[in-house]
C-alpha cells in the first residue's frame, strides 16, 4: 500500500476556477467533463459505471474508500471514470470482506484522483455555472501549463462514447434453457441489469454496440430486445438509433434504459438535448403517472428527452415523470411493445423501487 495523499494535486475547471488539494490514486494528470454523484454509498458500483466514461465524478459524499474495495461488486471489467475529486480519501477501511484499498486499486488501474477539496463549493459551482471540462494533475502544477492542455480536451456534446466501451465480441449472460431470450446491446451495459435479467429466467446474449438489427435476429432469435445505458451524445449515434428503428418494425418487445430511453426518443423523432446539468445519485423521485405512484430512484445522466418533443408526440405518450424538475424520465410507445426509463431500475447502488420494470419486460415477451 503506498501513501500518496500528502503530495499536492490541482484540479482547475474549464472556466478558470482553481482548487488545490492532495494527489489521490496514481500520479499523473487526466481531463473529462466535470460532474458529481450525491450517492451516500456504492462508490465502488459507481467507478465501474460505463455510462460515466470520459467523465471526471465528484463524490459529494464525505468520506470515499472508508469500506475498501471488493472485487466482485462492479458494474465492469475495470474503472470506467476518468478521475475522481473527493474530500476524504480514506486509504484504511472497515470491512472485512474487502480484497484491497481504495489506493492499491486506483495504483492498479491507473486512476488519477484529488482529495481534500471542498466539495460543497466545488458542487455549488458547478450546479451554478453547469457541466464543464477540466483536469486533475499531480504531476503538472502550473496552472498556463494545465490550461493549455485542457483546451484540447473535446465538449461531451457531440460524442460518441458508447463504441469504446462496448464489448468487442458477443457473449452469453444466464441459463441456456431460460424461458425468454433477449437481445442486449451493449452502450455500456452494467452487470446488474444483467444479473436481474438472469433472476427472471432471461438467457442474454449481449451484442456490440454496432451490431445491426438483422445480425442479432439472425444469430439468436430472441424473444425481446435490451437497449442499454452508456456514455456520450445520443444524438451522435446514428447506428444505434437505426438498429432501434429496426426492432420496432419488427413488432417485437423492446425496452431501453437510460441512453436507451435517448434512442428511443430519437427513433420516434423527439430530439436529445444535453443537460445543465445531469442527474446523478440514488434520491431521485419519480412519478409513475400510468399508476399514480411514487419511486425513488438512481440515475446517472447528462442528456435527455426535450419535453416539448415528447408532448407534441403522436408517437409516444410519457409514463413517468421527474418530480424535481418535471423532466421525462418514461415513455412508450403508442401501438408497440416498447418502452424505457431514463433512471436505472437495476439500482446497483440505490433503492429497489423501481425493479418491476424488468417484470413489465417479462410480461410483454410472455
Amino acid at each position: 500500500m503506498t501513501y500518496l495523499t500528502k503530495l499536492p494535486a490541482v484540479l482547475l475547471l474549464d472556466d478558470g476556477t482553481v482548487f488545490y488539494g492532495k494527489a489521490a490514486g496514481k500520479i499523473g494528470t487526466t481531463t473529462g467533463e466535470i460532474c458529481f454523484n450525491t450517492g451516500m454509498t456504492g462508490y465502488q458500483e459507481v467507478f465501474t459505471d460505463p455510462s460515466y466514461f470520459g467523465q471526471i465524478m465528484v463524490a459529494t459524499n464525505a468520506h470515499i474508500g472508508n469500506y475498501g474495495i471488493t472485487h466482485d461488486e462492479v458494474e465492469s471489467g475495470h474503472i470506467q471514470i476518468a478521475g475522481l475529486v473527493c474530500k476524504n480519501y480514506n486509504i484504511a477501511y472497515s470491512r472485512k470482506q474487502a480484497d484491497e484499498s481504495i489506493q492499491d486499486y486506483f495504483q492498479e488501474q491507473n486512476l488519477v484522483g484529488i482529495s481534500d477539496v471542498d466539495t460543497r463549493q466545488l458542487v455549488r459551482h458547478i450546479r451554478d455555472k453547469g457541466a464543464m471540462n477540466a483536469i486533475i494533475s499531480s504531476e503538472i502544477l502550473d496552472i498556463n501549463e494545465l490550461k493549455a492542455k485542457l483546451a484540447k480536451v473535446p465538449s461531451m456534446d457531440g460524442l460518441e462514447l458508447s463504441s469504446k466501451v462496448s464489448t468487442i465480441e458477443a457473449y452469453t449472460f444466464g441459463d441456456e434453457e431460460g424461458r425468454y431470450r433477449v437481445a442486449v446491446l451493449d452502450l455500456g451495459v452494467k452487470k446488474n441489469i444483467l444479473r436481474n435479467f438472469d433472476d427472471r429466467d432471461v438467457y442474454a446474449k449481449v451484442f456490440p454496440a454496432k451490431t445491426t438489427f438483422e445480425e442479432m435476429e439472425k444469430d439468436f432469435a430472441p424473444t425481446g430486445y435490451f437497449i442499454s445505458n452508456g456514455p456520450g451524445d445520443p444524438a451522435a449515434m446514428p447506428y444505434a438509433i437505426e438498429t432501434v428503428k429496426s426492432i420496432l418494425a419488427s413488432e417485437k418487445p423492446m425496452f431501453g434504459i437510460c441512453l436507451g430511453h435517448q434512442l428511443l426518443a430519437l427513433a420516434n423523432d423527439i430530439p436529445t438535448k444535453k443537460m445543465f446539468n445531469g442527474h446523478r445519485g440514488l434520491n431521485h423521485p419519480v412519478k409513475n403517472i400510468i399508476i399514480n405512484h411514487c419511486e425513488v430512484t438512481s440515475q446517472n445522466h447528462g442528456f435527455g428527452v426535450v419535453p416539448e418533443a415528447v408532448r407534441a408526440s403522436d408517437k409516444v405518450e410519457i409514463t413517468h415523470l421527474n418530480l424535481n424538475d418535471q423532466s421525462i424520465e418514461g415513455i412508450r410507445v403508442r401501438d408497440k411493445k416498447a418502452f424505457s426509463v431514463q433512471y436505472h431500475p437495476e439500482s446497483s447502488p440505490g433503492p429497489h423501487d423501481s425493479r418491476y420494470l424488468f417484470d413489465d419486460f417479462i410480461k410483454l415477451m410472455s
